[in-house]
């Protein structure tokens, strides 16, 4: 089993988030404690894409929902670095 720890080092972990709703898919590379609440992974990601947080979600690369009430080394565990940011208002329109 992968540990939290082995990402960057003790106490920390480093997600890729895609912007999904850009066409050039830009990203950026977050290390954070692993302690750290994935709700405020989720502002500031949402802060560096110039996105509102508060209609912003990250999903997985298969397009599962995360729950952001959770911890980062929790979210990492479960499904990996590799993650995407998605403002809701664009969910479902075309």
């Amino acid at each position: 089993k992968i540990s939290a720890k082995m990402a960057t080092g003790p106490g920390k972990v480093q997600f890729k988030i895609t912007l999904t709703s850009d066409p050039k898919l830009p990203y950026r590379v977050l290390k954070v404690p692993e302690n750290a609440p994935f709700t405020a992974v989720l502002k500031y990601a949402s802060e560096e894409f110039k996105e509102n947080a508060d209609t912003s979600a990250i999903i997985t690369n298969d397009g599962v929902g995360i729950n952001p009430a959770q911890t980062a080394g929790q979210v990492f565990l479960k499904h990996g670095s590799e993650l995407r940011l998605i403002p809701r208002d664009r969910v479902g329109s075309s």
